[in-house]
C-alpha cells in the first residue's frame, strides 16, 4: 500500500502523536481516477475550515501540490489524507506550537454492487444516536466512534446504510453518506450546525440543484417528514449518489429528481 508521512515514504507513527491519543486531527477520503483527485478542491476547502475551527495551522498550498503527486503515483483508488496536530507530550493541553502531521494513504476503491445504484437501498435505523456539539458540527474529525458504534448494529447484506439521527429523533444523515430528501419537487437536508458531517457530494448537488432550478431547504428534518417524503437519496463522494427505497417496512419509490441528481454525480466523478 502506497503511504507517505509529511511528504515522504512512511509508514510508522510516533506513539506520541495526538491524532493516536486523542484523535486531535482531520481527515478527508478523496477518489483518484486517472491519476487525478476527484473533487479536490472541496476537500481542501472543508478541511481548511476544520484547520481553522481546530487552530491548526496548515500549509494547504504545499498540502494540495503533496496530493496531487501521490495521486499521480496512485493512478486509481482512494488516497486516505489524514491531518494530525502532531507530536505532543501527556495531557489534553495542545503543544505551542504544534507541528501538524500529514499522512497519506493509498487504497484500492471500494466496490460497491451496482444495484445499490440503480435499484437502490434499505436504509438500517441505527439506535446509535448523534451527540450535539456545534464545535465540531460538519467537520470530517478523527474521532468516529459514534459511526463504529452505529456500523457495528448491522452485519447481514440487506442493509447497504444506516440511519443517523440525533437526540431529539432529527434525521441528520447516514453512517458513511448524507441523506437528502425530496418533497413536491422540492429538495430537503439536515441542517447540520449541532452534528453531523458536511459532505463534499452534499456541497456539490446543493450547488447544482440550484443551477437547475431546484428548491433547496436545509433546515430540521424530522422523522416523520423522512417517512412522508416522495424520495430518499443517500450521496457520498465516492459512490454518487444511491436512492433509498426502504426503511423496515417503509418503501420509497426511485424518482426522477434522484435519478437527475445521480447523473450530475456520476458526471462529476467521471470528470
Amino acid at each position: 500500500m502506497l503511504s507517505w508521512v509529511d511528504g515522504r515514504p512512511g509508514d510508522a507513527l510516533a506513539l506520541g502523536d495526538r491524532g493516536l491519543a486523542y484523535g486531535d486531527g482531520l481527515f478527508e477520503t478523496i477518489g483518484v481516477s486517472h491519476g487525478r483527485p476527484r473533487l479536490l478542491e472541496r476537500h481542501l476547502h472543508r478541511l481548511g475550515q476544520g484547520c481553522a475551527r481546530l487552530a491548526l495551522e496548515l500549509d494547504l498550498e504545499l498540502l494540495r501540490a503533496e496530493v496531487l503527486v501521490f495521486c499521480a503515483q496512485l493512478g486509481e483508488g482512494v488516497a486516505k489524507l489524514i491531518i494530525t496536530r502532531g507530536d505532543g507530550p501527556r495531557g489534553y493541553a495542545p503543544p505551542l506550537p504544534a507541528q501538524p502531521r500529514r499522512i497519506l494513504q493509498g487504497a484500492a476503491a471500494a466496490l460497491y454492487p451496482s444495484a445499490h445504484g440503480e435499484r437502490g437501498v434499505r436504509l438500517y435505523p441505527c439506535a446509535t444516536r448523534l451527540a450535539e456539539q456545534p464545535l465540531l458540527a460538519g467537520l470530517k474529525h478523527l474521532n468516529r466512534l459514534e459511526q463504529v458504534l452505529a456500523r457495528g448494529e448491522w452485519q447481514d447484506g440487506q442493509h447497504a446504510e444506516g440511519l443517523l439521527r440525533d437526540q431529539a429523533g432529527r434525521v441528520i444523515e447516514g453512517v458513511y453518506s448524507n441523506l437528502f430528501l425530496v418533497k413536491d419537487g422540492q429538495l430537503l437536508t439536515a441542517e447540520l450546525s449541532r452534528c453531523g458531517v458536511a459532505g463534499v457530494m452534499r456541497a456539490e448537488l446543493m450547488m447544482r440543484a440550484s443551477q437547475i432550478g431546484v428548491a433547496l431547504q436545509v433546515r430540521d428534518l424530522a422523522y416523520s417528514e423522512l417517512l412522508e417524503a416522495d424520495e430518499v437519496l443517500l450521496c457520498n463522494s465516492q459512490y454518487g449518489v444511491w436512492p433509498v427505497v426502504a426503511l423496515q417496512t417503509h418503501r420509497w419509490p426511485v424518482g426522477p429528481l434522484t435519478r437527475k441528481l445521480q447523473a450530475i454525480a456520476r458526471d462529476l466523478l467521471d470528470a
